[in-house]
């Protein structure tokens, strides 16, 4: 009986413990179902998504950026390809073991090492960086021959910008340069992060920058099938990138080329305006720079030898360089005269060679008097005591009112960045910069000098142009711009860029005669004259001096006897041809002395190669730099014999 219960009872929990097991293998299978339902019908969307993704990689495509072009079609940047051995540092290991071991392969030269170093500095560690640039075929083969022993390194095929002219015109053109962290973190912010996967380069100066978007292009995509070890094996899809815009400038390069020659080894600045529509035909700053340096990361000695040069080439002085006007702020001044009623063109003013007021002499230059002095004969011979009358009977205020709308003292609205607002005083002005409540007081002796473009007044080449161009146009105000039109890569359609409306400013058109028929006396009867002898055209101008450093009232200006810094700046402003004016200019020459001497036979030679299609000979050309010609020398050639430098 005992045996046989216990038989039962075995029999019982065995059953129990089917039941369990049952019941578990059951639930697992129910779990695995439900698993399975959840993967293949719930997520069904998002796992095939990551499927594909692990099967597939969605790699940028960067657009080729765009050309520059001048006015005539010349290429002035561009594009072309070329191997480059690139090192991510996060992957590479030891980077000098590494970098050593890759010179017995690649020759790396020094400067290659300190632009390495530079750009390590300014990128993150997983960013591939090119410790050499422009490999020949024979490198190329070399390093993928030994590619296995370098993790971390390897070859890319890129596009590098050129320009093919070098250092012409490099403050205007910019050049472009690898994107840092604060240009990474404004794109990351911005709605054009998606257009810049992949990109490495953005405009860092000139056009280059003003116009990235039209540069730049739009990013394409190719979708790759890849193997386990994530290499690329077939394209699957590919959603090309369309490439920037073609940028025509308004510069005639060839026009720029030859004022920087004209202006040799010499500092300043020339801006060449069209009055009728605010074309900028020329935009000088010297000396220049190569943009090429640049684009693949600028080495430190030539980066040291352009910021720490006492000429300071990389400052932009036709945009940044802020001067006093000196004498050729007095056509300005005359029609302010006439504008607002404080002289007539009649108005007699004795000039005896200075002008006291409350106790200080101001002197006019060579202190020799003119006598009797109209506005007419004040602008021509350049009287500074008729100047310091009227700027005392005007008042400073008066004088920023008039002067504000002409532009000085304000940012033109030109299409390239960093321009600078220089200083058109006032009372309030006074007020506002300075702390002290004995400097904030405006004195009335401090209105004198403003008479004569001297004291608070600083304004760029670019301003003055502008001035003159408006004076040149009867009044009618143009934004100066460099963009002329864009074509699209690859449609070829040419788009004029838009420009605001004109602004007249209301001037009397008698007013406007009579300042433009005193500038014409400059050249004609005036401190210009010997220039502009044997011109085939009229044209109408100014000339000017400006004090770099302040004179003591008992002295006497002797140029031997200073510093070069510290000799006068040479200024000129003109127009052509007079009755009909197609170009106005503002010119400097740092430290020249007189505008007439200096300044004034640069203007000739852009007038004749703008009016009459005439190039200097070099002759001319040796001449002008040294300030040891007046009317061109030689034989002129034609703009159309002249070829532009293949660098």
């Amino acid at each position: 009986m005992t045996e046989l219960r216990n038989a039962q009872m075995d029999t019982a929990r065995f059953r129990a413990r089917v039941v369990v097991v049952g019941l578990t293998v059951l639930l697992a299978f129910a779990l695995v179902v439900a698993r399975l339902v959840f993967l293949q019908v719930v997520r069904h969307a998002d796992l095939a998504e990551q499927a594909e993704s692990n099967r597939t990689a969605v790699l940028p495509v960067v657009p080729n950026r765009g050309l520059i072009l001048d006015r005539n079609g010349v290429v002035l940047a561009t594009n072309y390809a070329a191997y480059t051995l690139e090192i991510t540092p996060s992957k590479a290991g030891n980077l000098d073991k590494t970098i050593e071991a890759l010179s017995e392969v690649v020759e790396i030269h020094p400067r290659d090492k300190r632009r390495f170093k530079r750009l390590r500095e300014e990128s993150r560690s997983f960013d591939s960086l090119p410790i050499r640039t422009r490999l020949t075929d024979e490198e190329v083969a070399r390093f993928v021959a030994q590619r296995y022993r370098f993790p971390g390194v390897d070859v890319k095929a890129r596009l590098f910008r050129n320009y093919p002219l070098g250092d012409v015109a490099s403050h205007a053109i910019g050049y472009i340069g690898r994107i840092n962290q604060k240009e990474k973190e404004r794109i990351e912010e911005s709605e054009e992060q998606s257009n810049y996967r992949g990109t490495e380069y953005i405009g860092k100066l000139g056009i280059e920058q003003s116009f990235e978007p039209q540069l730049h292009g739009v990013t394409g995509v190719d979708q790759m099938e890849t193997s386990a070890g994530g290499r690329a094996v077939r394209r699957l899809n590919s959603f090309p990138a369309t490439p920037g815009h073609t940028v025509a400038l308004t510069l005639d390069i060839k026009l720029q080329m030859m004022i920087e020659e004209l202006f040799g080894e010499r500092r300043g600045a020339l801006v060449a305006i069209d009055p009728r529509n605010g074309e900028v035909l020329a935009l000088v700053s010297k000396p220049t720079f190569d943009p090429n340096l640049f684009v693949e990361g600028i080495d430190q000695e030539n980066w040291t030898a352009l910021n720490e040069s006492i000429d300071r080439p990389l400052l932009n002085r036709a945009l940044r360089g802020t001067y006093p006007p000196g004498s050729t702020y007095k056509p300005f001044m005359g029609l302010a005269a006439l504008e607002t009623g404080k002289r007539t063109p009649g108005t007699i003013v004795h000039d005896g060679g200075s002008w006291t007021f409350g106790g200080h002499t101001f002197r006019s230059h060579g202190d020799h008097g003119l006598g009797a002095v109209d506005l007419h004969r004040s602008i021509v011979q350049s009287s500074n005591v008729y100047y310091y009358q009227l700027a005392n009977d005007m008042g400073v205020d008066a004088m920023h009112d008039f002067m504000k709308p002409l532009g000085f003292g304000q940012l033109t609205g030109i299409d390239l960045n960093g321009e600078l607002r220089g200083v058109l005083p006032s009372q309030e002005w006074k007020r506002k910069t300075y702390r002290r409540p004995e400097h904030k007081k405006w004195y009335a002796g401090e209105t004198i000098s403003l008479g004569i473009g001297q004291g608070y007044n600083n304004f760029t080449m670019l301003q003055l142009a502008h001035a003159t161009a408006t004076l040149a146009n009867g009044g009618t105000q143009h934004r100066p711009h460099l963009g002329m039109a864009t074509i699209d890569a690859v449609t070829r359609e040419r788009r004029p860029l838009p420009q605001p409306p004109s602004v007249p400013l209301g001037y009397k058109p008698a007013h406007i005669d009579v300042i433009r028929r005193a500038m014409v006396g400059v050249t004609q009867g005036g401190t210009s004259t010997k220039v502009f002898a044997g011109a085939r055209y009229l044209s109408a101008g100014k000339t000017g001096t400006a004090q770099a450093v302040t004179i003591g009232q008992k002295d006497k200006y002797n140029a031997a006897r200073l510093q070069e810094r510290q000799r006068d700046h040479a200024l000129y402003i003109a127009f052509a041809p007079a009755d009909n004016p197609q170009i106005a200019l503002a010119v400097i020459v740092e430290n020249a002395g007189f505008g007439g001497a200096q300044a004034a036979p640069i203007a000739r030679r852009v007038f004749d190669y703008w009016l009459l299609g005439e190039y200097p000979s070099e002759q001319d050309i040796a001449a002008v730099r040294k300030g040891q010609a007046m009317a061109p020398l030689g034989e002129p050639r034609s703009v159309a014999d002249i070829s532009l430098p293949e660098r």
